[in-house]
């Protein structure tokens, strides 16, 4: 998986614990969707987390 073009948030890995005190490997994947950004002068396609887009750290382009 990918990780955000803006703050750089990728996944994080640790364990999986049971009631059982079993564990074994996992992932937390970040919230990464498909945008039309503006970078610079130009429109862009970026994986950005949902964090970033709420903060409003990136300005999406205007719908043709």
């Amino acid at each position: 998986m990918a990780k955000c073009a803006v703050c750089g948030k990728s996944p994080g890995i640790g364990n999986h614990v049971s009631h059982a005190n079993n564990r074994r490997k996992r992932r937390w994947l970040p919230n990464l969707q498909r945008v039309r950004a503006v970078v610079g002068q130009s429109v862009r396609r970026l994986n950005v987390c949902t964090e970033c887009l709420r903060a409003g750290r990136v300005q999406k382009a205007i719908a043709r």
